[in-house]
């Protein structure tokens, strides 16, 4: 079996077990399923959940395109009448009670090909990072100890480079701070001395596993704590800034976009009820203010007494 079918079959198992566990915590909504077909080349299945107890809206899509590179993404790489292939599963949860976080996680394969069909480059990349709107310090701290641990099972400097990767890159420059607490971010992880292709695809399969240990747990946590308006109102506010970094510097989105992706699929990630509130300040001292603070100095939060 080659190395596409390989992580294109693990995705497709990895999405059920994602969508199975989501249902499950829901108790309300199932996933609704959308084969469909990309016209240059391949396709996918997005699932979308919406209006349940727990996720107001969430997506868990594969996705498998294949075809000429266009010319944009050609200038992009810096390359001449390339052919590609690309496949990944992607996904967006944003839940309804504001104390429950949203999240995104995204593990992908990618190669190029000269005329001959000969493979000329190829690279995973991917990770999962978490967007708490109400900040619980140990939810943090779970979720980057759970990162952590899928890491350090491959190499004792992933986390710590794939950590303050995903902090760079989830940042919205344009407001000086993050779009959340962050997690794992890696990209263009290519065959090199120390690692194979085959030992990066054990290492993204181990991070895509680890993801239901690493969310699940804090919303199962968090799913009944109460709220009001002004917390719903918070949230909308926040999810606007997620907006902003997914419309403005999300690389994945780009890519979507300039290889005639399917564009309900890439505007999954975008939440159902969102807030633009002019020059909006929270209270001092709230706990608004502290997400805020927290957000633009990203913390280290496995070691509880940098928390």
């Amino acid at each position: 079996m080659t190395l596409k079918d390989k992580f294109y079959h693990y995705i497709q198992s990895l999405q059920d077990n994602i969508t199975t566990a989501l249902e499950a915590v829901d108790g309300k909504a199932k996933f609704k399923q959308d084969i469909w077909e990309r016209p240059e080349g391949g396709g996918g299945r997005t699932r979308v959940i919406e209006n349940g107890a727990v996720f107001e809206k969430g997506g868990v899509n594969i996705s498998a395109v294949h075809g000429a590179l266009p010319e944009s993404m050609q200038n992009y790489f810096g390359v001449k009448d390339a052919d590609f292939f690309a496949c990944g599963l992607s996904l967006v949860l944003h839940p309804k009670n504001p104390f429950v976080p949203t999240v995104h996680a995204n593990w992908r394969y990618f190669e190029m090909y000269d005329k001959d069909g000969n493979i000329v480059d190829q690279w995973f990349g991917g990770g999962q990072d978490l967007t708490p709107y109400y900040l619980f310090d140990e939810d943090a701290a779970h979720f980057h100890t759970i990162c952590k641990k899928a890491c350090d099972a491959h190499h004792p400097e992933f986390y710590q480079k794939y950590k303050e990767r995903c902090d760079s890159y989830f940042w919205n420059t344009h407001r000086n701070e993050a779009r959340g607490v962050g997690g794992l971010f890696f990209d263009y992880c290519k065959a090199s001395e120390n690692m194979k292709m085959n030992d990066w695809y054990n290492f993204v399969s181990e991070v895509g596993n680890s993801f239901l240990d690493a969310y699940i747990p804090i919303v199962t946590k968090r799913l009944n704590t109460p709220y009001n308006n002004d917390h719903r109102n918070w949230q909308e506010i926040r999810r606007g800034r997620y907006v902003e970094f997914n419309l403005v510097h999300d690389k994945g989105t780009l890519f979507g976009l300039k290889t005639n992706g399917r564009i309900e699929s890439i505007l999954m990630s975008l939440p159902p009820h969102v807030q633009w509130v002019y020059d909006h300040a929270p209270e001092k001292g709230s706990e608004e203010e502290r997400l805020i603070k927290v957000l633009q100095h990203p913390r280290d939060w496995v070691n509880t007494s940098n928390v």
